[in-house]
């Protein structure tokens, strides 16, 4: 008897140590051109938007997002792109001339071709 129940607590602590593994597998920086506080929740907004991720924060004074992402359901690329769609320039997406004109007055930034 002694044995079957070490035995099923080996068992039910392997489950439970399985279960404990971390959602949220990759911390990465992004550069996204932008200008304001508009800029910031715009930016923040659309990268939430994308399944797996688990944190998007946006900084104006070094234009970087601060990505928390589930690898398993989303990678970068299509954070950005997700963030590109909404008129911001990030290092490896740029936006449409027409989502860029879609911008407000504030939030029109100095676009490097």
């Amino acid at each position: 008897m002694k044995k079957f129940i070490t035995l099923l607590c080996v068992f039910i602590f392997g489950f439970a140590a399985q279960a404990q593994e971390p959602k949220v597998k990759g911390k990465y920086d992004v550069t996204v051109s932008g200008n304001c506080e508009l800029c910031k929740k715009r930016i923040e907004k659309a990268a939430l938007a994308v399944p797996g991720v688990r944190s998007a924060e946006w900084h104006a004074d070094d234009q970087m997002l601060h990505l928390l992402i589930n690898e398993k359901k989303t990678d970068v690329k299509t954070v950005e792109a997700q963030v590109a769609k909404t008129g911001h320039d990030t290092k490896n997406v740029k936006a449409t001339t027409a989502d860029y004109d879609n911008l407000h007055g504030c939030c029109k930034y100095e676009r490097v071709q």
